[in-house]
């Protein structure tokens, strides 16, 4: 069973995720949905995912991927993507969805790039 930890922080008003393990189909990428949906419902707009601890992505997450960047933005707010590892980057320039997130080496930059 894929394992994925998330750990919440707030840098300012953006709330970022600090993400180890994979996303895959199952509990992994129902967490990262409730994860993310219980932020927006809570009235966070500002979401930032580091992906530095995230080995694997499969086809469910990255359609979870889509799902919550299109209820983030939905709701009035942002959603970026941090620290891809080479695995995850050539994932998203394969399925050309690195022209659809922001995405990000640099933290500071990231946050910074919220409006």
């Amino acid at each position: 069973m894929a394992q994925l930890n998330i750990n919440q922080r707030q840098a300012g008003d953006v709330t970022v995720l600090d993400m180890d393990g994979e996303v895959r189909i199952g509990d992994s990428s129902t967490a990262l949905r409730s994860s993310i949906r219980s932020l927006v419902a809570d009235g966070n707009k500002k979401i930032l995912l580091n992906l530095a601890g995230v080995k694997y992505i499969d086809s469910s997450g990255i359609g979870e991927l889509i799902a919550n960047y299109t209820t983030v933005g939905r709701g009035g707010g942002q959603l970026k993507l941090l620290n891809l590892t080479d695995k995850v980057q050539d994932l998203l320039v394969i399925t050309k969805l690195l022209t659809v997130f922001d995405v990000y080496d640099n933290e500071a930059e990231a946050l910074g790039s919220f409006k």
